[in-house]
């Protein structure tokens, strides 16, 4: 099955706008397991469980294994996730960004090793930089395109020669020429909804990622307002404030508990017909 195809089934299966990015910090880890790495597994297979019924996706960031020495545990949370939730398509945030072989190794490691679902990826070194990856043709490939982060200012919004900013110019380029496997979407960061709605107004079909809600601050109503379509996903990404809604044994059910939460507020705001 395509990715946006996973998406649109995983939301209405689940009824669910939310995915739980999977950023692990073992020194926020409960009890005993504080400060273990070893046990990055065990606490994100536990968050998983306790979630997979009530996101659209789940979002793993791979530096957060890697640094820690555990691509192994991440393997083996990719086939977990596969296992128990094979409805809930996996994003794995990687924001890879090169050409040619070194691309096509970067591709198998997202798609063959770990079988991620979908990927991010920066655009900035243009189309050559994805084709690699577009060889998955049922993989979804999602560019950077205005990011949360208040630096993103700084090349993001700067005008060019043709009246376009960056982001824009990104947002028309995956809507377009560069959607060749119509499996492209767009990240777009829940701080900025006036621009998620400029966005979505240049690619209309696109499933959105939009970061920044929960802990970064981001406004839940006017991020669905402003990015929804009945025809077109968007993938609202909380980490922290379901990761560690509570530091005690109870962390799982606490972290069903503000996951259930977030998704009851963003389905509230919906636009209605």
């Amino acid at each position: 099955m395509k990715f946006t195809d996973q998406l649109r089934r995983a939301e209405r299966r689940n009824d669910s706008l939310l995915c739980v990015g999977l950023d692990p910090d073992p020194a926020k880890f409960p009890g005993a397991w504080k400060g273990d790495a070893g046990r990055i597994y065990d606490f994100c297979s536990a968050i998983v469980d306790a979630t997979k019924d009530l996101v659209i996706a789940f979002k793993p960031q791979i530096a957060y294994f890697a640094s820690q020495r555990a691509e192994d545990q991440l393997e083996r949370l990719m086939a977990h996730i596969k296992r128990v939730a094979p409805e809930v398509p996996v994003i794995l945030d990687a924001k890879r960004g090169d050409i040619g072989p070194t691309a096509e190794q970067y591709a198998r490691e997202a798609f063959e090793r770990y079988q991620a679902d979908a990927v991010t990826l920066s655009p900035f070194m243009g189309f050559d930089s994805l084709e690699p990856w577009l060889r998955y043709g049922d993989r979804g490939l999602i560019l950077l395109c205005r990011t949360s982060n208040p630096g993103g200012s700084d090349l993001q919004a700067q005008s060019l020669a043709g009246g376009d900013k960056v982001y824009e110019r990104v947002a028309r380029l995956a809507q377009g020429d560069w959607n060749r496997s119509g499996q492209l979407g767009l990240v777009v960061g829940a701080t900025f909804p006036g621009e998620i709605a400029r966005v979505r107004e240049l690619a209309p079909t696109l499933p959105l990622l939009i970061p920044g809600v929960g802990a970064q601050g981001g406004d839940a109503a006017a991020t669905v307002r402003a990015g929804w379509r009945a025809d077109a996903s968007i993938v609202v990404n909380s980490s922290r404030a379901v990761l560690y809604a509570s530091n005690g044994d109870d962390f799982a059910s606490a972290a069903r508990r503000v996951a259930q939460a977030t998704r009851i507020e963003l389905n509230a705001h919906k636009p209605t017909a």
